[in-house]
């Protein structure tokens, strides 16, 4: 085996847990012995029955001397209870609805438990514990080692049907056989320069260690690996960039002039800035590759269109891209009545629709017409770089003439590889310009986009009226319903929005890795108390607002019910939208004046500020309600920061010192190891990682006397989606 050896080659695996990893991320070996624990249960205290207390978490070696079910017909419960002894003294110990342990333990089994101790005085009991079976005899103990109890247990991110102790059983039987076999990716300069533990035994120490400290010298071993590779990546990407040549696009200033006055509103001075740093970025002979970073509503897309009117008038062309089919319309919509008086051609392309000039036209016609350098502006999906050609069903870029500019909008990286094929002119590579409407700190910033240069528009449009947001409690709902009414009556319109989709279908069902923002000490909450958007429509449109038109949005519904649900809303024939967070990049309503966010506690800041940006477009007071039913001070905290930052970077500084960067960013979302995520913030292992970094690409850019770093970095590539 090696750590490519796929989940299904590896022994003990059977295909349904080969499913149940796959959920998690876990394809090959290697996957599996980086899938880290996240916390460890501290089991290490080894005592004897005799010196058993009330309230702490001790092990025991000790001897079955009876067991039994009981069933408790209050509770509807079986309680296994089970008496064990050693030299001092017995304990009783109470499993709780496990009653398959009486085939599993007999009477003179030795057990290894750790455990709580409960109960007061003489009535003490181990409830609950942790457990492994040794022998029928004393004397198997000397050289046990246990794995579930007696040590620092660790615990790990599961999912339904793959425990901890499962991931303990798979995982200390393989680090046995391979961890001395596995060769260490990382140069031998850098582990002894930094003192790090080698590969082998830093496995060996966050998997099962011996203490905490080495549990975090492990940790630091592996937040520095991950780091570095996550480095290697994009500052080699970054060389290899700027060799390459891209086509200098002239400014037009006239052109650019005309289509400011011909708005009809004044750009802030941000934006004037940021436009200024674009068109003289792409003046250059090299590619630019800048991300344009800016508060939901600051005005991105037209200095987005800036760009592309300079580079169409140049006679190139532009290609945009939006992650989903609404927002591509809507660019599509917008970008083309910005410019419908400079005689260009916009076309549009998604997974099912083409249009070219507000007109519908045939795929091939809009592809031939795109690949003879007849179309200015493709806008669309991913389909632009992923089309697929009907007789074969190879998914290929779409063919540009002289393709000078890609604008990516939202989450969407772009490499240099996937650039050079949307380009017939290979000696040429676009210019690339990304757009983000979530604010994130300097510090992050320079660190997940440290291949980018950065363009951050910092001032919102004139005129907005300051959103009023407010925390309300479960008593207070009835008074916000009224006013909701209040406003609709009067020409608004109210988006609902909820953490889910429909109410859970097993009632035990647990949120905690699916949106777990909550530090760990923190009560999480299940889902029955989360609101489901389903069951919230049928409440609002059957019993609180009978008499209003309410609709229903969310992302299992298909593209075309989802553009129709979004269209009756804004031509106002849906006054009440409920929706999941499907509406938190992009949507514009101008009409919609009222936000209702329900289990607010469930969003990070920075998700609930997107959310706050949908309303306060028009001309009316904007509000946004806060619902939340939880009294946590931690809660109250973060929601509270809300109401006082209006600002989406001083906001997104405040949720990342509350949470972390792991919480703010979402390892989901942007495809970053867990360590990564937990690392962003320490500067000085991200100046330390970029130095060694440096040093070995300036010495053998190509990694030639690296052949293992080469292989790893391939590995990471396919592990993150940055691109």
């Amino acid at each position: 085996m090696n750590l490519s050896t796929l989940v299904e080659e590896i022994p003990g695996i059977g295909s349904q847990f080969q499913k149940k990893l796959k959920k998690l991320g876990i394809k090959n070996l290697g996957d599996l012995l980086y899938h880290f624990p996240h916390r460890y249960e501290d089991f290490s205290s080894l005592i004897t029955i005799s010196q058993a207390r009330e309230g702490g978490v001790f092990s025991f070696q000790a001897k079955v001397l009876e067991i039994k079910n009981i069933r408790t017909f209050r509770k509807k419960m079986i309680l296994t209870q089970t008496v064990v002894g050693d030299e001092t003294g017995k304990l009783k110990v109470i499993w709780f609805n496990q009653p398959y342990l009486i085939n599993n333990l007999k009477k003179e089994d030795w057990l290894y438990l750790s455990g709580k101790i409960k109960g007061k005085g003489k009535a003490i009991y181990l409830s609950n514990p942790a457990y492994e079976k040794i022998g029928k005899g004393k004397w198997l103990m000397e050289n046990f080692d246990p794995t579930h109890t007696g040590r620092l247990v660790p615990v790990y991110p599961t999912t339904e049907g793959v425990s901890s102790r499962w991931l303990r059983f798979i995982i200390k039987p393989i680090l046995t056989k391979i961890a001395d076999k596995l060769l260490d990716p990382l140069p031998e300069r850098i582990i002894k320069k930094n003192n790090f533990l080698p590969l082998s035994k830093a496995l060996w120490q966050i998997h099962f260690p011996e203490s905490l400290e080495m549990a975090k010298s492990a940790k630091k071993r592996f937040a520095f690996e991950e780091m570095f590779f996550l480095f290697l990546f994009i500052l080699r990407e970054r060389k290899k960039l700027s060799k390459e040549k891209a086509i200098s696009v002239t400014i037009k200033l006239d052109t650019i002039k005309e289509f400011v006055s011909s708005l009809p509103f004044s750009l802030t001075n941000s934006q004037k800035k940021t436009a200024w740093q674009i068109l003289k970025d792409m003046e250059k002979a090299r590619p630019m590759n800048r991300l344009l970073e800016g508060d939901v509503g600051s005005g991105k897309t037209v200095v987005a269109t800036i760009a592309a009117l300079n580079t169409a008038k140049n006679k190139l062309q532009v290609a945009i891209m939006a992650p989903t089919e609404i927002l591509a319309k809507q660019h599509y919509k917008t970008i083309s009545k910005f410019l419908e008086k400079f005689n260009l051609n916009i076309g549009l392309i998604t997974g099912k629709e083409n249009y070219l000039n507000n007109q519908k036209i045939k795929r091939k016609e809009l592809l031939e017409k795109v690949e003879k350098g007849e179309v200015n502006i493709l806008i669309g999906t991913h389909a632009i770089i992923q089309d697929t050609t009907p007789k074969t069903k190879v998914k290929t870029p779409v063919q540009f003439k002289n393709l000078a500019l890609v604008i990516i909008d939202e989450q969407h990286r772009f490499g240099v590889e996937q650039r050079a094929k949307l380009c017939q002119k290979k000696e040429f590579v676009p210019h690339l310009l990304s757009m983000t409407a979530t604010p994130i700190p300097r510090t992050l910033s320079l660190t997940i986009y440290g291949d980018l240069d950065l363009s951050i528009i910092d001032e919102m449009p004139k005129g907005r009226k300051k959103i009023i947001t407010k925390i309300v409690k479960p008593n207070e709902k009835n008074q916000v319903y009224e006013f909701v009414r209040k406003e609709v009556k009067e020409g608004r319109q109210v988006f609902v929005i909820c953490p889910r989709i429909e109410p859970p279908k097993n009632k035990k069902e647990n949120i905690d890795d699916q949106l777990a923002i909550l530090p760990f000490n923190e009560k999480k909450l299940s889902w029955q108390e989360v609101k489901a958007a389903k069951e919230e429509y049928r409440k609002l449109s059957q019993e609180i607002f009978p008499d209003l038109k309410v609709g229903l949005l969310h992302g299992k519904m298909k593209t075309n019910e989802k553009e129709q649900v979004m269209e009756d809303f804004k031509n106002r024939k849906i006054d009440i939208l409920v929706s999941t967070a499907v509406v938190e990049v992009g949507v514009d309503i101008p009409n919609a004046s009222i936000m209702l966010i329900e289990g607010a506690e469930r969003f990070g800041l920075a998700q609930l500020h997107q959310f706050r940006g949908r309303i306060g477009r028009g001309e009316a007071q904007s509000y946004c309600f806060l619902l939340t039913e939880s009294n946590s001070k931690y809660i109250n905290q973060r929601l509270k920061a809300l109401i006082s930052c209006q600002n989406g970077f001083e906001l997104a500084e405040k949720d990342l010192t509350i949470r972390g960067p792991g919480d703010f960013l979402g390892s989901r979302q942007w495809g970053l190891p867990d360590l990564i995520m937990a690392s962003l913030t320490d500067i000085s292992l991200i100046e330390k990682t970029k130095e060694e970094v440096n040093k070995i690409l300036n010495e053998d850019p190509e990694l030639k006397k690296y052949p293992l770093l080469q292989k790893k970095l391939e590995q990471f590539k396919g592990k993150i989606h940055l691109e």
